[in-house]
């Protein structure tokens, strides 16, 4: 979280001052004086360098700042006492834990924070090449790192306050203290010492211990292993003589990246327990499978161990036995599957078909150790964004086994499936596509998210940048915890190229329970905007009431939207080979009256409409919901629309320019291009009379009139025309 660009120069400890600002920007620092726009006016100019982040104008320059006092002053008042709130308040919470560690008095809490590394599993059920297995390498590492150099010094200091003849060292040199107390603390450094150097020990032990990871591609998960071993390997370095002599042998991490497919299969003991049941269980199926997982969980158990704790080195028979029983397992549940999608185990070459269409993966028995201790600690990934048809998934999925089944997209299926997977406690965070917070077919994943307790979901269309680098793909982060009922949400972040490396720790949080139609969860960042949707939702017309079956009032409003909601009386000019037609990509509503017409097109126009479709849309498109169900006050008639809306017509056609394109079918197409960013004077002063009308306050108008300023009006903003 950025304070000044220059305060504390990165290191840890108290935050410096800020760089005070200039004079024209700190008067309009005041939200209870008068003239609170005009005061504003310079905060849209690009702020330098000195003060700013990339790019950032003042008007983001101030709001960050004042953030971080926020979040200084809830620090300081002991108010962030639970992990949801380092999350809620977009804090590091690696750094937070690194500090924690690196100034802990006592060996107490160290131990503690020990213990609990070594054990978390992170999982992630789509694994791919294991891009997010290596981001949680990465993120582990330093806690490690941390967690051995407090050891070090835990023990130093200890020797040092002891009579140097009341203590004697180990083979590896770490003293072993009278006082028992520490006597882990050189077991563990002594483990250290026994491998090529310490960074080889920490990876090794994360690699083993930490990461999980399943995909349905086994040329991917071959990848994902190379990938961690070559990470582990470039570790060693080279002798005098340039060689790696006497490196141990690699780890075997085959019982922690399998192949298979994470969505078809019994994920737990009361899936398992449940088909085993309906096949009347008369000679205690259930049990004797429910015994022999937890031998074979104990003979992975001593497999890792002999790995952790020794040389890697483990017989070839040992690892051969393990994935005997393991298959002998394996069929044995998929006799009882086979029966659900109407294929007979004793037809072995049709059973045969179905696991390699299938490829089941049954977690109840393949991190069974894991699962019987509750699930899960971290879930992460993204997963595949795929429509379920058959024409694009090559296996079945029974609608039977998802509450998600009727969101009819993968991802929502490898969500619910993480959810059972996860540990009552744990975080799941999965990128998804945005659509998930505004679809109809998404209700079910976020009644099912929503059920279970925190959301936090941060939003990233793809204008101007897309999250991914080089993949145009609006998504969402979606994380869900079990604990402190609530959603978190940030506003639609955007950002340029410049912005990316600062693009997440700058995201803001606010808590709220905006959502629409039962399917719209919105998209918002400020305690600010959470009030706008309040006033909005407290008008008590719809616009729909304006609307009419047919009549001569009709108003054309475009599909498509990145920076610019365009509406018009009538159908703009649009000409294919000659022929005057009605644009192809565009959606009417009728009104009944010239005067209500004449009031849609200037609301829809507006920012205030951009600011509420970017809420609770996909960022991309506009429906007939969306404008039908916006809330309107019932004094919207007192004012002179029609006077508006012959200004802002002007205006859109001053500035409008004719383009002739042809098409990649051959077809020569006429149309006016707009640019509506040169209308914003006039736009300003239909989101004025609106402000009135709905009763916001200056600085809620100041918002609105200068929502996604930077971007509407900034570089990108020259074609609307896609």
């Amino acid at each position: 979280m950025s304070w000044d660009v220059h305060a504390n120069n990165g290191k840890g400890g108290a935050l410096d001052a800020p760089r005070p600002l200039p004079p024209d920007i700190a008067v309009g620092l005041d939200t209870t004086g008068p003239d609170l726009i005009e005061r504003r006016k310079a905060w849209n100019k690009p702020a330098p360098p000195t003060h700013a982040l990339p790019t950032e104008i003042w008007r983001e320059t101030a709001a960050r700042r004042n953030r971080c006092e926020e979040i200084h002053r809830k620090l300081a008042a002991g108010d962030v006492a639970d992990i949801n709130d380092l999350i809620t308040l977009n804090l590091d919470i690696r750094q937070f834990a690194q500090d924690a560690i690196a100034n802990c008095e006592g060996p107490d809490l160290l131990r503690a924070f020990w213990h609990a590394i070594e054990k978390v599993t992170i999982l992630d059920p789509t694994c791919g090449s294991g891009a997010f297995l290596f981001a949680a390498l990465n993120i582990l590492e330093p806690l490690y790192e941390a967690g051995l150099d407090r050891m070090e010094t835990l023990l130093r200091e200890e020797a040092d306050r002891v009579d140097a003849a009341s203590y004697r060292l180990s083979p590896a040199g770490n003293p072993i203290l009278p006082r028992k107390k520490f006597e882990d603390f050189t077991r563990i450094l002594d483990r250290v010492a026994a491998h090529p150097n310490r960074r080889y020990f920490i990876f090794k032990n994360i690699i083993l211990n930490n990461l999980f990871g399943v995909d349905i591609m086994e040329e991917a998960v071959e990848i994902c292993k190379l990938r961690l071993f070559l990470k582990l390997a470039a570790q060693v370095e080279p002798d005098d003589a340039g060689e790696n002599l006497g490196i141990e042998p690699l780890p075997d991490i085959d019982f922690n990246i399998r192949a298979g497919n994470s969505l078809v299969g019994y994920a737990t003991y009361d899936e398992v327990k449940k088909a085993v049941g309906s096949a009347f269980d008369f000679d205690n199926a259930m049990e004797k499978i429910s015994v022999k997982a937890a031998d074979l969980q104990q003979t992975f158990d001593k497999f890792r161990q002999l790995q952790t704790e020794g040389d890697s080195s483990v017989p070839a028979e040992h690892k051969l036995e393990i994935q005997r029983r393991l298959r002998a397992l394996e069929d044995e549940l998929s006799r009882h599957l086979t029966g659900e999608y109407g294929v007979k185990f004793d037809n072995k070459a049709a059973y045969a078909a179905w696991v390699r269409s299938h490829q089941p993966f049954h977690w109840f028995i393949e991190f069974y150790g894991i699962l019987n201790s509750g699930g899960f600690d971290v879930i992460i990934g993204n997963p595949p964004y795929v429509v379920n048809t058959p024409e694009k998934v090559a296996y079945e999925i029974k609608e039977g086994l998802y509450k998600t089944y009727s969101c009819k997209n993968l991802y929502a299926f490898v969500y619910e499936r993480s959810l059972q997977l996860a540990h009552k406690n744990s975080s799941v965070g999965l990128i998804i596509q945005l659509t998930a917070l505004s679809s109809e077919k998404m209700s079910p994943l976020q009644d099912l998210l929503l059920r279970r307790g925190l959301l936090v979901a941060p939003s990233f269309p793809r204008r101007p940048e897309s999250i991914f680098d080089g993949v145009e793909m609006p998504v969402t982060i979606l994380i869900s915890r079990a604990r402190n009922f609530g959603m978190f949400t940030s506003r639609v972040s955007r950002f340029y190229t410049e912005e990316r490396p600062q693009a997440l720790n700058v995201m803001a949080l606010v808590s709220h329970e905006a959502r629409l139609h039962g399917h719209r969860l919105g998209k918002l960042g400020t305690a600010l905007e959470a009030e706008l949707f309040l006033k909005l939702n407290k008008a008590n017309l719809y616009l729909e009431l304006l609307t009419s079956e047919s009549s001569d009032h009709l108003l054309y409003y475009q599909e498509a939207c990145r920076y610019w909601v365009k509406a018009c009386k009538g159908y703009p000019f649009f000409r294919r080979n000659g022929e005057r037609m009605a644009p192809p990509h565009g959606r009417t509503a009728c009104f009944t009256t010239r005067a209500a017409s004449a009031f849609a097109t200037c609301l829809i126009n507006s920012t205030l409409f951009y600011w509420f479709y970017s809420a609770f849309s996909d960022c991309e498109h506009i429906n007939d919901a969306l404008i039908r169900t916006f809330k309107i006050p019932g004094l919207w008639e007192k004012t002179d629309w029609i006077a508006h809306e012959g200004r802002l017509v002007r205006s859109l056609k001053e500035f409008s320019s004719r383009k002739t394109i042809t098409t990649k079918q051959g077809h020569e197409i006429e149309y006016d291009e707009l640019d509506a960013s040169k209308s914003k004077p006039i736009l300003d002063e239909i989101d004025r009379v609106l402000a009135g009308l709905y009763g916001f306050t200056e600085e809620e108008l100041d918002f609105i009139l200068n929502y996604d300023i930077k971007y509407r009006l900034g570089r990108d903003a020259e074609s609307e025309e896609e």
